[in-house]
C-alpha cells in the first residue's frame, strides 16, 4: 500500500508546526496573455492542501510548468499559479518552476537537497508527473517521511483496480494519433479487458494491417506488422466500420473503411459511433483514453462526442484516462458525469501498462515507511 497522509502524521508525531513539501501538478494551460486557461489541476490538489493545513502544517508546494529547458524563462513563471493558489488556498508557499533548474529532469541530488532543506515531511500529489524519475518525484522520499496525497492515492486505486478487479464486461476504448504510443497498453489491457475498441488516428494502421486502403489518413507504416500480429491472435479488438473523411475542396464525406487516395480519415463514422456506444451501454467498466477523431474541429467532433455521451449515460464504472480525453469531456460539459477523470494522460497509461510508476515506488520505499504491498 502507499503511505497515507494519516501515516505521515503518525510518523511525525503530528503535523502541527511541521513544514511539509508538497509536489503538486500545477502544469496548467496558459493563454496567449499568460493567464491560466484552466485551473482544474490547481483545484485537484485542494483536498490534500486543506487536510495538511487543517492539521497545522505549513505547506510548501512545488511544481513544473511547461518545458523551459532547464533555465529560467519568464514565459513559464509560476506567478499566475501563485496568484490563483493564493485565492483558493491562502498561506501556501509556492516555489518557482522546478524545471528552471536542469537538476529536476536530471534527478540531481543537489536539487533534492535544496527542496528537502528545512522540511519535515514530503507529500506527492502530482500523479501526472509520477511516471517521471525526476528529482522532485523520486528524490525527497529518500530523505523525508513521505506520503501519497489524496489525488495520487485515488488515481492509483482506480487505475490499478482496472488491472485487478474490473466489473465485467470491461470495455477499453482507445483513440489518439499514434498506435506506437499505445501498443504496450493494448497488450496489457488484452489480459483483462473483454473488448478493446480502437478509434482515432491509430485505427488506420490497424485497418491497413487488414489490407484496407486508408487514403491520406495518418498511418504508421512501421507498426503495420505489429498490428497485424495482434489482429491475427484472435484478440477481442473492435475496429471502425465507417469513417468520416475530408476530401479535396474541404468536403466532408462519409465512407466505409476503403478510402480514396486523396481522402483523409479524421473521425469514426456515425455507424461506428453507434456500435461503440452499444458496447459501452452493456459494459460494467469502461476505460476511455484518446479521442475518436479531430474533435477540436466541429466537423470531426461527432465520434468523440457520441462516445463521451455514451460513457455519461452508462451505468458502468467509467474512467477517462486523462490527456485529450479529459479535455474532450470537459469541452462537452460531461466531466461531472464520469466516475473518474484522470489528471495524467501519460502517467495513467504507464500505470495501466506497467502496474507501477517511479513516483509510487519511491513513496513505498521512503524513509520511515514500511513497504507492505509491492503492487501499490
Amino acid at each position: 500500500m502507499l503511505p497515507t497522509l494519516e501515516s505521515l502524521s503518525e510518523a511525525l508525531g503530528g503535523l502541527d508546526g511541521r513544514r511539509i513539501l508538497l509536489r503538486a501538478d500545477f502544469n496548467v494551460p496558459l493563454g496567449s496573455d499568460g493567464a491560466i486557461a484552466d485551473d482544474f489541476r490547481i483545484k485537484a490538489a485542494l483536498p490534500t492542501i486543506r487536510w495538511l493545513a487543517g492539521q497545522g502544517a505549513a505547506v510548501v508546494a512545488c511544481s513544473h510548468l511547461g518545458r523551459p529547458g532547464g533555465a529560467p524563462d519568464p514565459r513559464y513563471s509560476m506567478a499566475p499559479v501563485q496568484a490563483r493558489l493564493g485565492e483558493l488556498a491562502p498561506g501556501v508557499e509556492l516555489l518557482e518552476n522546478l524545471r528552471f533548474d536542469s537538476g529536476e529532469t536530471g534527478n540531481d541530488d543537489r536539487l533534492v537537497q535544496q527542496l528537502v532543506d528545512g522540511c519535515h515531511g514530503y507529500v506527492n500529489d502530482a500523479f501526472g508527473a509520477s511516471h517521471r524519475a525526476h528529482a522532485s518525484i523520486v528524490g525527497p522520499p529518500g530523505y523525508l517521511p513521505s506520503a501519497a496525497g489524496r489525488l495520487l492515492a485515488k488515481e492509483a486505486e482506480v487505475l490499478l483496480g482496472l488491472r485487478s478487479k474490473p466489473k465485467r464486461p470491461f470495455v477499453a476504448v482507445l483513440g489518439g494519433a499514434k498506435v506506437s504510443d499505445k501498443l504496450g497498453v493494448i497488450d496489457a489491457l488484452l489480459e483483462t479487458a473483454d473488448e478493446v475498441v480502437i478509434g482515432g488516428g491509430m485505427c488506420f494502421t490497424f485497418l491497413a494491417a487488414l489490407g484496407h486502403s486508408v487514403g491520406d489518413s495518418l498511418l504508421q507504416a512501421d507498426q503495420i506488422e505489429a498490428c497485424g500480429r495482434l489482429l491475427q491472435s484472435g484478440a477481442p479488438i473492435r475496429l471502425p466500420s465507417d469513417i468520416t473523411a475530408l476530401a479535396p475542396g474541404e468536403h466532408v464525406v462519409q465512407a466505409g473503411v476503403e478510402l480514396r487516395p486523396d481522402w483523409r480519415g479524421l473521425d469514426i463514422g456515425p455507424g461506428t459511433a453507434a456500435e461503440f456506444s452499444d458496447l459501452i451501454a452493456e459494459a460494467g467498466t469502461v476505460l476511455w483514453n484518446g479521442p475518436m477523431g479531430l474533435f477540436e474541429d466541429p466537423r470531426f467532433a461527432a465520434g468523440t462526442k457520441v462516445v463521451a455521451q455514451a460513457l455519461a449515460d452508462s451505468r458502468a464504472f467509467t474512467v477517462v484516462g486523462g490527456g485529450d480525453s479529459a479535455a474532450a469531456v470537459r469541452q462537452f460539459g460531461l466531466d461531472r458525469e464520469m466516475d473518474h477523470v484522470s489528471t495524467g494522460g501519460g502517467a495513467s497509461l504507464e500505470l495501466i501498462e506497467q502496474g507501477d510508476l517511479p513516483g509510487l515506488r519511491a513513496l513505498r520505499e521512503s524513509v520511515g515507511t514500511r513497504e507492505e504491498d509491492s503492487n501499490g
